[in-house]
């Protein structure tokens, strides 16, 4: 969103929570919505022994999420504060620890946290490398979407429209071959990071993953009023328009 703001990016996929802050303090000048990419895979888990259940059970325990303010970030708060856990950014009844997603695995795995709210592949990482169960799964969490600078999409609309058709056909070509995509997604990984990437772990992350080109209006309003809620915001951010009109296009049909 930084990028965005400095008009380095034209598009990126990003959590809806930085989205929204970002509308929200451009006063709905700066990006929209242009599609929906992944829902779910996004969760609660603790050490294999924790015999944790619900909110009240993380009262005094320290839970890490991946980024101050992210999508998991402020689904983690809002999960405690439901159930009658206070949390602040400065403490509370159960503390919450930004903490980047591969430094959460030896934490766990050290037993310095009760818990992590993270998204895949890291969930499964934590499972498999670090001895620990998941707890808790947002099954139908927006976690992913397609944002455009609002400035790109009025003046090069045709280019912009060419770029969500692609992903909108990228979409639907990874739902109708999920092992070619798996084996893909393997390459990549191992192409960026430089290291061994166990195809298993993408075939167990994989089913938890929900890929749609469709934008629920309803979850970002959700989740703007959960940005109130986890003390993120005073009042609830400007998210009217955030999602481009594309009733007539048809990569939303």
């Amino acid at each position: 969103m930084e990028a965005m703001f400095a008009n380095s990016l034209d598009f990126t996929y990003v959590g809806p929570g930085p989205a929204i802050n970002a509308y929200s303090k451009s006063n709905g000048t700066l990006l929209q919505i242009v599609a929906g990419a992944v829902q779910g895979g996004s969760g609660l888990v603790v050490p294999t022994h924790s015999g944790a259940c619900t909110q009240k059970d993380f009262q005094g325990k320290i839970i890490a999420t991946p980024q101050l303010g992210n999508t998991q970030d402020i689904a983690c708060r809002t999960w405690l504060a439901l159930g009658g856990v206070t949390v602040t950014q400065t403490g509370g009844d159960a503390s919450i620890l930004p903490t980047p997603n591969p430094e959460q695995i030896p934490l766990l795995r050290q037993g310095k946290l009760d818990g992590s709210w993270t998204v895949e592949p890291w969930i499964s990482r934590l499972e498999k490398e670090a001895g620990g169960k998941l707890l808790f799964l947002e099954k139908d969490a927006v976690t992913t979407v397609l944002t455009a600078q609002k400035d790109f999409l009025k003046k090069q609309p045709d280019v912009a429209q060419a770029m969500i058709e692609a992903h909108r056909e990228l979409t639907l070509w990874i739902i109708g071959h999920p092992q070619e995509a798996q084996k893909i997604v393997v390459e990549e990984l191992r192409e960026l990071t430089r290291s061994s990437i166990d195809p298993a772990l993408i075939i167990h992350a994989w089913p938890r993953l929900v890929l749609t080109n469709e934008i629920s209006e309803e979850k970002l309003h959700e989740l703007a009023k959960d940005t109130v809620r986890s003390g993120f915001y005073k009042k609830l951010p400007h998210v009217e328009g955030i999602i481009r009109n594309n009733k007539n296009n048809p990569a939303h049909e």
